[in-house]
């Protein structure tokens, strides 16, 4: 399939309904509209696999601590990931810190310039990078997201996915086709703000579609076929059993995550994994308890669900005589100095009301 026919003509009609609908349906976000390349850099890494709604807050929280690169390179990794803390996908805070310290240190503070220098950032794939590139610098690059991809399937009939390397050029192939050249970053953001709001996965508002009169699976009924659905695999069931393991005075064990599995950097509770929810019979490994310290029914359960995995935590309150040797010791009162994955760190209050 090929779209090299495509006339000007009915680009410029594509891209003016986009520009008529957008226009009477504004879409605002603190970054909409903004040239600084840290800013809308920032913006994009959040919103790899994050919804608007809730990427909104972390960017303002985060451009009021961290207000240009040079801030965040000065920042230690604890005290970015503590302000991710709760957007998961945390390897994306590592990648800013990584990158903004490169900026700094390597490219005297200045961000790249073009797109394929945009592109060899850790953690920028071609989609993040036409974002940088057409947003901050007005360089003619089409973005290719979720959004995109399911307007240009619907209106113009296009039944496959990006899961494979022909579907993927052949929509970027397209979206290349259609970029306003003169202004790239309106195109762009209209045609994903178009996608969020009206061709929405489910119940698409067709009835105030610009685009309707010309769209394929609207004039023949199969806006519910398309795009296809990607095949999903079934997420991975964990259960983690959390230890609080607290002195008389408060303070509680922490360790902090290693790499290589799910949030590592982050800080929580000693640990056992098990394969079901049935009670460890072993105790966490590196906190020397008591043989008698006495661990009873949990007092605490909670799940957090991943993009490929769903943890299921069980907490466990352990009270120790004095405080344990050897150990990374906090008052439960400081936990919130930590970042902490959101399993944890949505108990924060609770643990502080019951040891108290």
């Amino acid at each position: 399939m090929t779209f090299s026919k495509i006339t000007e003509n009915r680009a410029n009609r594509f891209r003016r309904a986009l520009y008529s609908w957008t226009g009477e349906h504004p879409r605002e976000m603190p970054w909409k509209g903004e040239r600084d390349p840290y800013k809308v850099w920032l913006s994009e890494i959040m919103l790899q696999q994050t919804r608007v709604e809730q990427g909104m807050p972390y960017f303002n929280r985060f451009i009021r601590r961290f207000p240009d690169v040079q801030a965040l390179a000065k920042a230690s990794i604890k005290q970015v990931l503590k302000q991710w803390e709760g957007l998961g996908y945390y390897s994306r805070a590592r990648n800013l810190h990584e990158t903004a310290r490169w900026i700094v240190r390597s490219q005297a503070g200045r961000f790249p310039e073009e797109y394929s220098s945009i592109l060899r950032m850790k953690g920028v794939g071609p989609y993040t990078a036409a974002a940088i590139a057409s947003f901050a610098f007005g360089l003619p690059h089409a973005v290719l997201d979720g959004n995109v991809h399911r307007v240009l399937s619907r209106y113009f009939g296009i039944d496959q996915t990006m899961d494979h390397r022909a579907g993927k050029k052949l929509f970027e192939d397209l979206a290349d086709r259609l970029l306003d050249k003169e202004q790239p970053a309106r195109f762009n953001q209209a045609i994903m703000d178009f996608g969020a709001l009206c061709c929405t996965p489910k119940n698409p508002d067709c009835t105030s579609c610009y685009l309707r009169n010309q769209c394929f699976a609207f004039k023949l009924d199969r806006i519910g076929q398309l795009p296809p659905a990607k095949k999903s695999k079934p997420r991975r069931i964990r259960h983690f059993h959390y230890f609080i393991v607290a002195d008389p005075g408060g303070q509680v064990v922490l360790s902090r995550r290693p790499a290589g599995d799910v949030w590592p950097g982050l800080y929580e509770f000693p640990k056992v994994e098990t394969d079901g929810p049935q009670a460890p019979k072993v105790r966490p490994a590196g906190v020397d308890l008591p043989p008698r310290a006495k661990i009873g029914k949990a007092v605490l359960t909670d799940k957090q669900v991943l993009s490929h995995q769903v943890v299921h935590g069980y907490f466990y309150l352990v009270r120790m005589p004095e405080t344990p040797k050897n150990q990374l010791t906090q008052p439960v009162d400081k936990l919130n100095r930590f970042p902490m994955p959101g399993i944890l760190a949505r108990s924060r209050k609770f643990w502080k009301e019951l040891l108290s």
